[in-house]
């Protein structure tokens, strides 16, 4: 494996309840720890993987900061209460970019997340930057190759922009050449876009390329439109962008939204997805440390990442 390093056991660390009752336990009490990356050996578990990369965000002009935030996430998860799903949990380490290669630590993350998938493991992937989701889609896209996979990106972007090389910001459009090559179709729903910071070359460029799309403004009544996408798909690939998030909720990231979608209304359009029993890989990307004083952020995204995974069936 490639640009691969093991999570360090000093991250998952917290309160030990056991003295109180032998089921008082937390994640760092249950999550799998493994030393090298080897998925054939947690089949049916959820591998969390992290990938240490902000070179798509540096190519974009944003603020750098997002390479750090797995193993800042995996404290922020290591002392909540483990439930039902969570001890699923199988750390399989990180991914680490190499700048500026991007390409290379992309082609590395699609290659461990295909191998996770092929071996029945579904990949929960710590970002890094949004340039994290054609990694990760592609190992999905390459894993089913028969499969109608459909991605579900909860953003206040579209990242389908145009660019010389790929970036924080071309991932989707990426996807989209992708699925050309591969001769499938390319299912796409944004939600949560912000029309104030999407150009309308990208709102041209979302609508030829047939992308479900639904506006900041509107999520709350978004279920049936985001229930009507998955409907025929056979395979879903979910990508968190926290910049979806508002600004009072989640301030660090490298593009805090002023309006944003509150957590609340976030959870209620995942949760179906997490029971749909179609959710193959989820991944939370654009978490920035560097503009996160007070943990704030890290235990928003935390609690997040959490009921992901107990619901996820």
């Amino acid at each position: 494996m490639t640009n691969w390093q093991p999570a360090s056991p000093a991250l998952w660390q917290g309160r030990d309840d056991r003295a109180e009752s032998p089921n008082a336990l937390r994640l760092f009490q249950t999550i799998t720890l493994s030393p090298t990356f080897s998925p054939e050996m947690y089949r049916e578990q959820i591998a969390l993987l992290g990938f240490a990369c902000d070179e798509g965000v540096k190519r974009n002009q944003g603020r750098t900061g997002a390479a750090g935030a797995p193993d800042v996430l995996r404290k922020a998860l290591a002392n909540l209460a483990s439930h039902d799903g969570h001890h699923r949990l199988v750390d399989l380490g990180n991914i680490v970019a190499q700048a500026p290669d991007l390409e290379g630590a992309q082609q590395a993350l699609r290659n461990a997340v295909q191998r996770c998938q092929q071996e029945s493991m579904r990949t929960f992937v710590l970002g890094g930057g949004h340039e994290t989701a054609f990694a990760h889609g592609a190992g999905v896209l390459d894993a089913f190759p028969q499969a109608k996979v459909g991605i579900v990106n909860f953003d206040a972007h579209l990242d389908l922009r145009h660019a010389e090389q790929a970036t924080s910001g071309t991932p989707f459009r990426q996807l989209a050449q992708l699925c050309d090559e591969q001769q499938r179709e390319f299912h796409y729903a944004c939600i949560g876009v912000s029309r104030a910071a999407n150009t309308q070359a990208l709102w041209d460029e979302a609508q030829r390329l047939g992308v479900t799309v639904v506006e900041d403004l509107h999520c709350d009544t978004a279920q049936a439109q985001l229930a009507q996408f998955a409907a025929n798909l056979d395979v879903i690939y979910l990508t968190i962008d926290l910049d979806v998030l508002p600004v009072w909720e989640m301030p660090g990231v490298s593009a805090p939204a002023a309006l944003g979608v509150p957590l609340a209304t976030l959870l209620r359009l995942i949760e179906p997805l997490c029971r749909s029993g179609k959710l193959q890989a989820v991944d939370m990307v654009e978490f920035n440390p560097r503009f996160d004083d007070d943990g704030r952020a890290a235990r928003v995204a935390a609690r997040l990442g959490w009921q992901i995974a107990h619901w996820w069936h």
